[in-house]
């Protein structure tokens, strides 16, 4: 969620100065940019995973400052609602054996989590983009974990939209929610993946890294069950783009705007009009004041101790209330990143690694010899691929550039299919080992000819329990069913029995989703219990 803020209580003085600094901010970033040593560094590649912590009956677990202060992991954060922690991956070269390092941190991070807090707890951590156990209830006030940061953010939701809100997770007739806090947020668990890009080169891949989600989505999907619902193959996203917007200023205003989304249009003028966007489009929300000066004239300096560059808190601050799906960061040790948001965590960590050299290799290669994506296709078709893909996982409908010709459509899953060779040949222009990347890419297409990503696991899976609990079979009587219903908590709205009346089920997958997480063989090699030939893909 970004940085942290101390001040709790902002003044209009508070946000006018804030503007004018932020202002002073992008001015600054201008000569910055420009600076002949910024940016010339090697290419690293980095990354955020957020996870959620599950009791023995799948049910959120809200014990993440426990378990952050028990580990004493520098690497550890505690997110927004308390059932959630993010581990900050250490960068790595973006040669050699990048993914390989990704995955092997990413890993440690989970097992040492499940090793201190399943004995003592009996809590597993589980990284899945949304958990399907989740209900409203999870989701409120009380469920902030107490950092000033998160409080503050929700006494300014609480300026800018009334509450309870609602939240459209699915279709049908429970498939809107009620929400009122900025916890939502924990209903939605990302893997982010940071890439830094030299300056010269920071339009090209970052229309190219746009472009490169789509298809990288569909073969990623991850969140199936929103609050228990049957919603999008990744429901993260609609769920994400609701839960963090504001209400229109404008005269006759009452329109919703999300302060997350995929962009306005393909990237115009160098990379500062990627931050320009963000401050221009979007308010300050948090007029957090920064600690360093605002600006540092014409010259890159004046950053914290150990940054050459200015650290433009007001910036990175800023940029850190506009979630974009693919957004720019700002490091004042001397470059630029683009943040890719848009994949889930989990199943595992070897998976998180195949989906990281698809993306990452897809949009190098996109990016290579002067290519410019946005002459090959209108932005509003790589915009819809992203929301299809969301939707639709690997049955979505494509679009994709067509040398000599326009653009065609094609299936999600051929279209990966088809990419493939492109993203091995971006991952050897970044000296990337070819055998690291023939194993992941290999692993990917794997996963892509059998439809066997996250959300399809947990949609058959949930098939196999909810006709056990039909029809009587494994155990589960009526008694035992209502006894579960209650232990998992009372109605939160009208209508909603159908949902906590699965909840038995959706315990049961989501411990079962966890355990082989911890196992880490890649999702497309699950076992789905007692699944018959007619549910195969």
């Amino acid at each position: 969620m970004g940085c942290d803020i101390g001040n709790v209580t902002f003044t209009e003085e508070s946000y006018a100065r804030f503007r004018a600094r932020l202002a002073d901010c992008l001015r600054t970033l201008g000569h910055v940019v420009r600076h002949p040593g910024f940016g010339t560094e090697p290419c690293t590649l980095g990354a955020e995973l957020e996870v959620s912590l599950v009791g023995e009956n799948g049910r959120p677990a809200p014990l993440n400052a426990a378990v952050a202060e028990a580990l004493h992991d520098d690497l550890l954060t505690l997110e927004v609602a308390r059932f959630n922690l993010e581990a900050n991956l250490r960068p790595v070269l973006l040669r050699g054996r990048p993914f390989t390092a990704m995955a092997a941190q990413a890993a440690r991070t989970l097992e040492r989590i499940t090793a201190w807090s399943l004995p003592r707890h009996g809590v597993r951590v589980a990284p899945i983009g949304t958990l399907p156990t989740l209900t409203p209830g999870d989701l409120t006030a009380a469920a902030l974990t107490p950092l000033p940061r998160y409080h503050v953010l929700e006494q300014a939701w609480a300026l800018r939209r009334p509450t309870p809100f609602t939240l459209r997770v699915a279709d049908g007739d429970l498939g809107s929610v009620q929400a009122q806090s900025v916890a939502v947020q924990g209903a939605a668990c990302s893997w982010q993946i940071h890439l830094t890009v030299p300056p010269n080169r920071f339009r090209r891949t970052f229309d190219a890294a746009r472009l490169a989600t789509g298809p990288a989505l569909a073969a990623a999907g991850n969140s199936a069950l929103p609050l228990g619902r049957s919603g999008w193959q990744e429901s993260r996203i609609p769920l994400y783009e609701q839960g963090f917007g504001e209400r229109s200023t404008t005269p006759g205003g009452g329109t919703f705007r999300p302060r997350v989304g995929f962009g306005r249009g393909w990237l115009r003028g160098g990379p500062l009009a990627a931050f320009e966007e963000a401050v221009h489009r979007y308010d300050v929300l948090l007029p957090a004041r920064g600690q360093e000066p605002a600006h540092g004239g014409d010259r890159a300096d004046g950053g914290p101790p150990g940054a050459p560059y200015p650290a433009l808190e007001e910036l990175q601050i800023h940029l850190s209330t506009v979630w974009s799906w693919n957004r720019p960061v700002y490091d004042p040790l001397g470059h630029l990143r683009i943040e890719f948001r848009a994949l889930p965590s989990g199943p595992t960590p070897l998976d998180m690694a195949a989906n990281t050299a698809f993306l990452v290799g897809l949009t190098l290669f996109l990016a290579a010899d002067g290519r410019d994506v946005a002459r090959e296709l209108p932005f509003a078709c790589a915009e819809a691929n992203f929301y299809r893909a969301a939707r639709d996982g690997l049955d979505a409908s494509l679009w994709w550039p067509s040398p000599g010709s326009a653009p065609r459509e094609h299936c999600a899953g051929a279209l990966v299919k088809e990419l493939l060779p492109q993203a091995r040949e971006g991952l050897a222009l970044a000296a990337v080992d070819a055998a690291e990347a023939d194993a992941l890419l290999d692993l990917l297409h794997h996963r892509v000819a059998t439809g066997r990503t996250g959300a399809w696991w947990q949609q058959r899976t949930r098939e196999v329990l909810r006709r056990r609990r039909e029809t009587g079979t494994g155990g589960r009587g009526e008694v035992r069913e209502r006894r579960e219903v209650r232990e998992l908590g009372a109605l939160r709205e009208p209508g909603e029995a159908g949902v906590l009346g699965e909840l038995g089920e959706l315990g049961e997958l989501t411990v079962r989703y966890a355990r082989l997480a911890a196992e880490a063989g890649p999702v497309h090699t699950w076992n789905v219990p007692d699944l018959p030939p007619w549910s195969q893909r």
